[in-house]
Order: structure tokens, then sequence, then C-alpha cells
């Protein structure tokens, strides 16, 4: 049999559903990671002991699902009570992103947009001076991606948490000092996210507390989640300390107040690991039914690199190799892109006490989460290196998204005209600009080219897709694989527009 001809039935014969790919194709991938577990847990320990953190509780979540857990240390150094998935870390700006979640339920229930001018919500802001007469009024989005315009203020805002609303307005009768015009730059202000908290009681008629409690918290199950730490059962809070001078230094505990949307969430690994739970749902997008808080796609909205504000050229991986990284804030979140095409969502916390941070690869199902009770503790260091060793030991894959339909379909229509491209005007396959872009003696004669040096061809790849309207597919040849890669148009339906061949190892 001709070798085109059998290429032809191949493909005629092969039904879709042939081609379509799990989403995680490895039966042993949560083997691959339980080994990583013993490895892990001994670099948390050394991390925690070379930085003195006094206690430390850290988990390994695997689609959406607490599969592992390490306590080292104590709560309460006085009483030695040891730490476990059990106790109540207060974890800082890892609350912000709640805080935002609120923000887009009440988005989605039409009560607020994100592009109101926060002073509708607070007429105080009314009296905002900014640098300049013509810039642009505080939004709500401005907020939500430390773009108002206030200078960064950790320090100050870290001993905040316990001020009153009345306080908190205060600020804005007075007038607040800008760094920025809003919209014209990045800088982390927790005074946004304490705005934030306020808006929220301005719209709900509930305080932040109860809305995010009633809409988030219960939802989820997050049942040993407080925002006043004299709440917390004593066995299961965790006090806050400083080394200085050799040794640790109880830090005093600040009350719940209008600041604690930015910071003041008191958690548990296994309860926290619930909100996680929710961020990794988000992905991939899909038909099913809603099931979490909020919608998926408003999920994926708080994902989003809304606030770029590093391209950070000399990064390095936790193992010293060079990797340009590239970072931005979404709604109350980090995200992180670098030279791997590793993409990093999740957020750090530190307060006078507590370091805490928690980071999800969606792509690839899994995340990582730590508390530990010492002042700005780096959570996101030993997370990082705790991440980056599952993945390298594991050696497990990233989500494969399967192909849409139509790019399906376009590379069986694409391969029946292979190598020769026989009147491939009468397909109806191509967008109107193919054949003024492309010339199909050229396209047969750069075909067959590739065909006599692949040789026989073996067999068809799946379309691997870019996106719903863009990818390709590997044809196996006995001497060497051909790549095809073609791209769709915005049309009903969506025609080939974009077309590439050439040869692969």
């Amino acid at each position: 049999m001709h070798k085109y001809l059998y290429l032809l039935l191949f493909i005629s014969s092969t039904t879709l559903a042939q081609y379509k790919p799990a989403a995680f194709t490895d039966p042993d991938r949560l083997k691959k990671i339980e080994a990583t577990y013993p490895v892990i847990d001994a670099l948390y320990k050394k991390y925690a002991e070379d930085n003195h953190w006094p206690g430390l509780v850290y988990g390994i979540v695997v689609d959406g699902k607490l599969v592992h857990t390490g306590g080292l240390g104590y709560t309460d150094i006085a009483a030695k009570t040891p730490v476990t998935s059990k106790s109540d870390f207060r974890i800082a700006s890892m609350t912000k992103s709640l805080t935002a979640m609120a923000i887009l339920k009440l988005r989605d229930e039409g009560k607020l947009k994100l592009d109101d001018p926060a002073f509708l919500y607070i007429p105080e802001m009314k009296n905002n001076k900014y640098l300049t007469k013509d810039a642009t009024p505080i939004t709500i989005r401005h907020l939500l991606t430390h773009a108002a315009g206030y200078p960064e203020d950790n320090p100050w805002g870290d001993r905040q948490l316990a001020v009153t609303d009345e306080e908190l307005i205060a600020i804005y009768k007075k007038g607040v000092s800008f760094s920025n015009n809003p919209g014209q730059g990045y800088e982390y202000s927790n005074l946004g996210f304490a705005t934030l908290g306020y808006i929220i009681k301005k719209v709900s008629d509930k305080t932040y507390q109860n809305y995010i409690n009633d809409n988030i918290l219960k939802p989820l199950g997050m049942t040993h989640t407080y925002w006043e730490y004299s709440r917390v059962p004593r066995e299961q809070l965790a006090l806050g300390y400083r080394w200085l001078d050799g040794k640790w230094v109880e830090q005093p505990l600040l009350h719940d107040g209008a600041y604690g949307a930015m910071g003041g969430l008191i958690t548990t690994i296994e309860d926290f690991s619930k909100y996680m739970a929710v961020h990794m749902n988000a992905w991939p997008m899909r038909d099913d039914a809603e099931t979490g808080p909020v919608k998926r796609s408003s999920v994926r909205e708080m994902q989003y690199p809304w606030d770029v504000n590093y391209l950070t050229v000399n990064a390095k991986t936790t193992t010293g190799r060079p990797c340009p990284t590239v970072s931005a804030y979404g709604y109350g979140l980090r995200w992180a892109k670098d030279c791997d095409s590793h993409v990093y969502i999740g957020h750090s916390g530190g307060l006078p006490g507590f370091g805490s941070n928690w980071n999800i690869l969606a792509d690839y199902g899994v995340g990582v989460v730590s508390f530990a009770n010492l002042t700005y503790a780096n959570g996101g260091r030993a997370n990082a290196i705790a991440l980056d060793t599952l993945l390298a030991l594991s050696g497990i894959k990233p989500r494969q998204l399967p192909a849409s339909q139509i790019l399906t379909q376009r590379r069986d229509e694409l391969v029946k005209l292979l190598p020769n491209w026989g009147n491939p005007q009468a397909t109806g396959i191509f967008a109107g600009n193919f054949f003024m872009d492309y010339f199909p003696d050229k396209l047969k004669a750069e075909a067959v080219d590739i065909f006599a040096k692949a040789g026989n061809i073996m067999s068809i790849g799946e379309v691997i897709p870019e996106n719903n309207l863009r990818g390709y597919f590997i044809m196996k040849g006995e001497k060497a694989n051909i790549k095809v890669s073609f791209t769709l148009t915005p049309e009903n339906p969506p025609l080939i527009q974009e077309y590439h061949i050439g040869l692969v190892p």
C-alpha cells in the first residue's frame, strides 16, 4: 500500500475519542509525589532549624486535597505545646485574597462594580488630594491590585490590626498622603485592603468578618478559622516570637479590628487547604456545575496578573540556576512566571510574631502551604524549595488540556491534503487570506520534500492545543518526525488562516 494512501485510511478510520487526552495521564502520579515526602520533610526541618523558627506546620495539596502535613517545634514554647496540623496560626497578608474574594462575590451579585470610584462607598475619600489635578479617582480595582497610589506601608500597617472603623475613616477625613497617582504604579498597601474591608461592610450591611464567615469560611467547612485570637482554644493557638540575642521572645498578639481585612485571619493547615482547593479547582475551564463560594471564572480573574510589578532578569531557581522571572499582582494574590513557564499563584504573610506562605502550580495540580510563628519568617523561600524539589524528584508533568473538536477536525482535514495539496481551494477549510499568503505549488514542494525525509508515516499524534483555536500535531515517520502547526480564525466555523510544517527531532 502506498504510504500516503495508508495515511488517509489511518485518519479516516480513527475516532475523535481516541485523541482526547486526560487531564493528567500518569496513573502513578500521586505515588511519585508521595515518594518525595521524606526529602521534603527533611528540607523543612533543616530550614526551620537554620532560621530559628519556634514552630512550623506545612502541607502539600494535590488536586485540591491535603495529602501530607508536617509539624515541627512548638506553638507555645513555655508550655511546650507541639505544632500539629490543627494548630491555629495568624496568617497575616494571606488574608488579603479572602477579602478580594468577598469583593468579587459582591460584584457577581451586582452590588458593586470594580471600576466604581471608592468614594461612592466611602464619601470621606472625596477629600483625597491627589498629586496632580488630572489624576483619576481611586477605584475598587485600584485597591485590589495595590494601584491606589498609597505608599508601601508594611511596618506601619502591621501594627494597625486592632484599630476601629472610626479610626480608619479618620485617615480619610484628614486626607491621605500619596506616593503615586491612582493607576500609575504598584505599591503594596495594607491601607488599601483595610479600605476594601470597610467597603464590604457598607455594601453587605455586615462586617467584613461576618460576610467572609458566612460566604466563604462556613461554606468551605473552615470551622477552625478565626479573626479574634481570644476565641481560639488555648491549646490550638500559636503564639508569636522574635529571635533576639540568641533566644525567643514572645510578641504581643493584636486584637481584631478594621485592619484584619488585610492580615488578621487565624487558621489551620487543614482549614486553609480547603481554601487552596477553591483556587486549584478553578482549572481547567469547563462546563461543570459551580460548587465553590464564588464562580470559577471569578477565581481565575483573581489569579490574573493585573498589575505587573517586577521583571527580575537575574533571578535564580532554588538550586542556583539563572532563571528570569516576571511577577504581578492579581486581586489579593501574587502571580509569577519563570523561565521554565511555571506559573505560581499564592501569597505570603508576615506580622510581628508570624510568617506564612502558600503557592500553587495550577497546571500541575499541586501546591504547598506553611505557617511559622517567628516574626516575618520567610515561608515563601521554604515553600519554593519544597515545590521545586517535589517537581524535580517526582517528574510529574503539567496537565494536558484536551484539544477542541474544531482543532481535531481541522487536523484531520489538513492531513488528507498532505503532502500533495490536491485542489485545497475546493475543501472550504481555509480562510480568505490563506491562498494570498500561501501558494499551493510551494506548499506541495515543501511538504513532499519533508515527507521524503521523514519516510513512511507510522502514526498521527493528538493535537496539542495552545488555546481553543491554535495548536500543533506530530506525524511520526520512520526516519524523522514532522510537526504541523496551524491557527484558526474567529469566524464561525473557524477556518485555517496560518500553517507551518517542518521536521523535528
